[in-house]
């Protein structure tokens, strides 16, 4: 049976949510009947909207929570739950900078977390779940991906055009002074010759 790029996404999601059945934690992060600071369900929130921990997203930033801090995935959920209540899916891409020790992230050369490297939204929403202007429904345009904003992950080939760009700018660097260094021995001999005539 082929399989495609977005199989990946049904797996991370297959696997996450199995362990958090098997560790018997819910899918979706209970809210109590009031704010009460301490909830009989220890996995209960104080916030009013549930958090689905079924998504490709909860489940991403679970796994990368996890992978970081080299912990199960019991012990980062409610940190999961907080990043995603707070920023919703763009909040995986302040999550991946932070896990940076808050550098910027360049896609090009970093696979994304939430689409791994593809550049469109992995869920494959569709315009109106995307917020699309009416006017684009019929267009068949790609949704990109709300992490890294569509950027491909392609290190080889940005490397080698990077590189490029850089041999031009060197080759520049080095024109401009050598018109420099002429212009300063030009100047010098001047100098000489007025002052051997003086």
């Amino acid at each position: 049976m082929p399989t495609t790029v977005f199989d990946q996404f049904t797996r991370r999601t297959a696997d996450v949510t199995t362990q958090l059945t098997t560790l018997g934690i819910p899918l979706t992060a209970p809210t109590p009947p009031t704010a009460d600071p301490n909830p009989t369900d220890p996995w209960a929130s104080n916030y009013a909207a549930p958090v689905d921990r079924s998504t490709l997203a909860w489940c991403t930033a679970v796994q990368m929570l996890a992978d970081h801090h080299n912990t199960g995935i019991d012990r980062q959920i409610l940190a999961a739950d907080a990043l995603l209540r707070e920023l919703g899916v763009r909040g995986l891409a302040q999550l991946h900078s932070d896990l940076h020790h808050g550098a910027p992230i360049d896609y090009r050369f970093t696979p994304c977390p939430y689409c791994s490297g593809i550049g469109e939204d992995p869920t494959r929403p569709d315009c109106q779940d995307a917020g699309c202007a009416p006017w684009l429904e019929f267009a068949g345009h790609d949704h990109l991906c709300p992490v890294c904003h569509g950027n491909d992950y392609q290190p080889q080939w940005f490397a080698e055009e990077h590189m490029t760009e850089l041999e031009e700018l060197l080759a520049d660097a080095i024109e401009k002074n050598e018109e420099r260094a002429s212009l300063r021995y030009r100047i010098r001999t001047r100098l000489r010759r007025r002052t051997v005539r003086t």
